[in-house]
């Protein structure tokens, strides 16, 4: 008997913002005696059935490292298949993910994509930017180290404008000079494929973020997973340098680091 870990959740404590390193496609395919493309494939739809049960406990955030920087060095017909593969895709969803009210956003080093690519992905935000509901974040030709290289550039070029003062550099300073500057850091991350790495993923905003990994490669990963995953967040005690007594002593819910 399947356990059903959706009727356990406690919808007063959903993380605001779960992240996800989705990996496996390529070995799921090589389990399943077929091609890798054929994992990404499938990968494409456990996307939506967890971006559906994302949006139906109230996430508000759900962010998917879709394609790195590190993966341009594949072999270019791999990379091709997955650029054409993925906008195909979000351009399929589009409508549903309209319907279901949810936002489609993007960051990583987007100018690296193709143009066609994006500018059909960027129709695809444009016609969800009216959504209020779960914003559905893609981490396209993203890397963390990137990005931290791109905020600190730009912190420097107002430093040297003079529009900037050194000492008033602070955390805040970098946050908003980072790709996801607006967003809630996230709550959750959730790896599959079972490595127990952050693989260049969101190293700013994942400095207290709970981790949760599972062997099951992301084409077999459920809405049961999704949810045992956020069940298992909610068992977490999390402290933020603080001792479980001084935790105990705050707000139910609060996160204040």
């Amino acid at each position: 008997m399947t356990t059903d870990y959706r009727s356990q959740l406690d919808l007063r404590h959903i993380p605001g913002h779960v992240a996800i390193i989705m990996d496996g496609n390529g070995r799921w395919a090589r389990r399943q005696g077929m091609d890798r493309s054929a994992g990404h494939v499938e990968g494409v739809n456990t996307v939506r059935r967890i971006t559906e049960i994302a949006s139906e406990i109230g996430v508000g955030y759900l962010t998917l490292y879709t394609f790195s920087t590190e993966n341009w060095q594949r072999p270019q017909a791999e990379v091709d298949m997955l650029m054409h593969l993925i906008v195909t895709a979000i351009e399929r969803e589009t409508p549903d993910l309209i319907k279901n009210n949810v936002r489609l956003l993007m960051i990583g080093d987007t100018n690296r994509l193709p143009a066609e690519a994006l500018n059909r992905l960027r129709r695809c935000m444009a016609d969800t930017a009216h959504c209020t509901g779960l914003r559905l974040v893609l981490a396209l030709s993203y890397s963390a180290r990137w990005e931290i290289t791109e905020a600190i550039r730009s912190i420097a070029r107002k430093a040297a404008e003079g529009s900037l003062a050194p000492d008033d550099i602070d955390e805040s300073t970098i946050c908003s000079h980072l790709s996801t500057a607006g967003m809630p850091d996230p709550d959750l991350l959730i790896r599959t494929g079972g490595d127990m790495r952050i693989s260049n993923f969101l190293l700013w905003q994942l400095a207290y973020t709970e981790i949760y990994v599972t062997d099951k490669f992301w084409p077999d990963f459920s809405k049961q997973d999704f949810c045992k995953a956020v069940l298992d967040f909610q068992s977490r005690e999390r402290r933020f340098g603080l001792t479980g007594d001084q935790v105990k002593q705050q707000p139910h819910g609060s996160t204040e680091k």
